[in-house]
């Protein structure tokens, strides 16, 4: 495409512009991106699906799912799982434990936690974070019974001034003498 644009009358020449489209790179569609993804592997699915059942338990039934767990040892899998489930727990505890069962898994060289590794490693960093809300919670919490000690303290010491100040106003005035005349 070319375009001509002249310049005002008094310019003795004018001058061309020429514009050439440029071609667009081609936009891939979502649906593109999700069918040229890897699938996710069996493993994967199987603990997300899990991680969904635990989810929906009380914290009774929690707690019987990380019993039957029991000890995972060295299996990459029976560590995911039991950490999955130690996440839905509320305890600080349970976090900490949960946070060292998934670093295990990503430092493992056993072959089936290859593909375990990339999901290890998100959950350790939620993880992570989880642990730093949680300390910062327990700090807040503390500050807030010290304040509320020191509240309690000044309270009682103006109680104690104001019990003072009403025992100065009750007595009686002292009687005023006349001057006594020279």
């Amino acid at each position: 495409m070319t375009t001509m644009i002249t310049t005002p009358a008094s310019a003795s020449v004018p001058q061309i512009l020429v514009v050439t489209p440029v071609q667009a790179p081609s936009v891939t569609s979502p649906e593109a991106l999700n069918t040229q993804a890897p699938p996710l592997p069996d493993v994967v699915t199987a603990l997300l699906t899990y991680s969904e059942r635990l989810r929906q338990l009380n914290t009774n039934d929690l707690a019987a799912e990380i019993a039957v767990q029991g000890d995972p040892g060295n299996a990459p899998l029976r560590q995911m799982q039991l950490a999955l489930a130690l996440m839905h727990m509320p305890q600080a505890a349970d976090t900490a434990r949960a946070l060292g069962l998934v670093q295990r898994v990503v430092g493992s060289a056993a072959p089936e936690a290859t593909p375990l590794k990339p999901l290890a490693r998100l959950l350790a960093h939620q993880l992570v974070e989880q642990r730093r809300l949680e300390d910062s919670l327990e700090r807040q919490g503390h500050q807030l019974r010290e304040n509320q000690r020191r509240i309690d303290q000044l309270n009682e010491r103006l109680e104690a001034m104001r019990a003072i100040e009403r025992s100065l106003t009750t007595r009686p005035p002292a009687p005023v003498r006349p001057p006594v005349a020279p």
